[in-house]
Parts: structure tokens; sequence; C-alpha cells
């Protein structure tokens, strides 16, 4: 998926008869997903655009109705399809805090020395885990705590860090 979108969850199955459908999210913040108007799905030809036409909270799930889908039997075939975000609508960052899809594929470096590349950021509760798979194939898991995320930078593709000893 191009990097210009960010999934912002799954639909599992329609809700109601007027088209409704309801997502699971994968996104922190779903009750952001209130003020996006456009919604993206994976298309043969790209990126289809599906229009908010409203939305609400369900228990841990969100009911979104679009503008294009107007009965159960077309909502019934968006099941297990990926909904995206554009850029421009995702969830606005803190200071020190980045989108998982810019991180994923930066070099790692550790004292200036190349030591492998970032590959997934796995969400544990109490902080992200960086695993890392290094130059001689091994992999490293870092938690991602400042006292082993020394510095981002998306712009330069790096990552420095300090890896504790017994990582």
């Amino acid at each position: 998926m191009t990097e210009d979108y960010f999934r912002i969850g799954v639909i599992t199955e329609p809700h109601g008869v007027r088209g409704e459908v309801k997502v699971y999210p994968t996104t922190d913040d779903a009750a952001h997903l209130k003020k996006v108007k456009e919604y993206y799905m994976p298309a043969d030809d790209g990126m289809q655009c599906l229009h908010a036409a409203g939305m609400k909270m369900q228990n841990d799930r969100i009911i979104l109705q679009f503008k294009e889908i107007t009965d159960r039997d077309t909502a019934e075939k968006l099941r297990k399809k990926e909904l995206y975000v554009d850029r421009a609508h995702a969830v606005p960052l803190e200071e020190d805090e980045y989108y998982i899809s810019d991180l994923e594929g930066l070099d790692v470096y550790e004292n200036d020395e190349k030591i492998g590349t970032l590959q997934e950021v796995l969400r544990t509760g109490a902080n992200d885990v960086y695993r890392i798979e290094r130059n001689d194939g091994s992999e490293l898991l870092l938690p991602a705590i400042k006292q082993c995320v020394l510095k981002v930078d998306i712009k330069e593709g790096r990552v420095d860090v300090a890896v504790m000893e017994g990582l």
C-alpha cells in the first residue's frame, strides 16, 4: 500500500438494510474518524474513494454509512475489505510520535554503524517494540523507549539506537 494512505480498519459485516457496515478499527483514535469525509478501499485500478454519510460508535466497532453504498447486498460484498484514510486526514501526531508506516523500512544505526533495518512495529500495550532485522539476518526486538531509541529521522531514513545489554 502506498505511504499516502493509512489503514484505519477492516469491514467485518453489514449493519442493517441501508448499506451501513461494521468496521473493526485498527487505529488508536477511532473517534477522530468522525471528522473524515473520504475513505479509501483498494481496488483493481488503485484506491476507490467512498464518501462518508454517517458514522457512529457501537462498543468496539465503528458503524459507517457511505453515500455510494445504499443497500445490504452491496454492503455484504465489502466483508473483509480494508479501509484507509489519506495522510492529510490521519490522526495528528504529537512531538516524538511517528506513523508506523513511516518507521518500517528505516535503517537502524548504533554508534553510527548500520546494524539492520526496522521491519515491523509491534504494539504491546506498555510500549511499542521494534522488530529489527540485523545485517547478519538475526532478529533484534528493541523496546521503543527513550533509553533505546535515541533519535528518529524520517527524512534521512534512519533510527539511532542504543542496544541494551542482554537484547
